[in-house]
């Protein structure tokens, strides 16, 4: 694989992951610069024809024995990190170690952006710019050192946050926080994730990408058609996995008080089913459940179908609203 002088490298360590912002950023950022290389370790999900089309050249795999590494490494402790979630999910076990798993997994990342900046480093030694799209919000430092590479790091949220032993790690590593800059959607995310590294340097950048291809009236027809639901009708749409920094209780509570019908359409995975039964037998709320994950052909029906999009977050998460529930929502709309 060839590159030339003035790459743009864009790294999505999750490009593999169904549905989502990931393809539809890549082609969008990749089309603005000619010959990005776009480097996906864990592959594509979806088509590759949008990146294809951009003229944009695809890394699925490492190149050179410092990615292979790595990128084993990664994969190996990941594996680790999964087992450990099922053995220690118990409440029985100290916090300390049900805590364990989630800090072999922040290592895993940190090994999987290394892996992938070491192939940058091998298939675009004088890139212009490497972009880790989704980046890790821990071992900032430790990823550049392994990686060789400066680059930028989107940090989208902190969903855990880094104990004893991966804290000596990254003070181990520090000096490499110097050699990359953190990329905050929103100043929540930024005051949230940022005192924990004082020398890590870092600004509120927005990650929203409108990649040309906003929702068509005929779309919103068909979509409307396809969930039955009359045109004259009020509809929203809740997208994205019910994980813990989802404020699901609000909508439940919101929902609960509705005096007029709504359709309300649910995509994602996992979901609540003791949840969705009870909104199900709510007088004014009509239902309609798309498990996930889905393809961005899928989710584009969900969201052409609904009037609005309902953005929940819990105040105890720092998060960015258009990542954690939205992808993309620029997109729609």
């Amino acid at each position: 694989m060839n590159t030339v002088p003035g790459t743009l490298v864009l790294i999505e360590p999750y490009a593999h992951r169904g549905g989502g912002h990931h393809q539809r950023t890549l082609a969008a950022l990749a089309a603005v610069q000619p010959g990005s290389l776009v480097i996906a370790h864990g592959g594509l999900s979806e088509d590759l024809a949008p990146l294809v089309r951009s003229g944009a050249r695809v890394a699925a795999g490492p190149a050179g024995p410092a990615a292979r590494i790595l990128l084993a490494v990664a994969r190996a402790a990941g594996r680790v990190a999964a087992v450990g979630q099922r053995v220690f999910a118990s409440r029985s076990w100290p916090q300390a170690v049900r805590r364990s798993p989630h800090q072999v997994t922040l290592l895993a990342r940190c090994l999987t952006e290394a892996a992938c900046l070491r192939t940058a480093r091998r298939l675009a030694p004088r890139a212009s710019s490497v972009v880790i799209l989704s980046a890790s919000e821990a071992l900032h430092g430790a990823v550049a050192l392994l990686g060789g590479t400066p680059h930028l790091r989107f940090v989208h949220e902190a969903v855990t946050t880094e104990d004893r032993p991966v804290r000596w790690l990254g003070r181990l590593a520090r000096k490499g926080e110097k050699r990359v800059i953190a990329l905050y959607p929103t100043a929540a995310v930024r005051d949230q994730v940022g005192p924990g590294f004082p020398h890590l340097p870092g600004e509120v950048r927005a990650f929203a990408v409108d990649d040309g291809r906003p929702l068509t009236a005929a779309e919103r027809d068909g979509a409307r058609s396809a969930f039955t639901i009359p045109a004259d009708a009020k509809a929203v749409c809740v997208v994205g996995g019910w994980w813990p920094y989802k404020d699901i209780p609000t909508v439940d509570s919101a929902l609960a008080r509705l005096t007029a019908p709504l359709h309300v359409l649910v995509c994602g995975t996992p979901l609540d089913d003791a949840v969705l039964t009870r909104w199900h037998q709510l007088p004014n709320v009509h239902l309609h459940t798309v498990p996930g994950p889905v393809g961005d052909q899928v989710l584009r029906l969900v969201y052409a179908a609904a009037d609005a999009a309902l953005v929940a977050g819990s105040p105890a998460w720092a998060r960015n609203p258009g990542w954690s529930w939205t992808p993309s929502a620029s997109a729609y709309r």
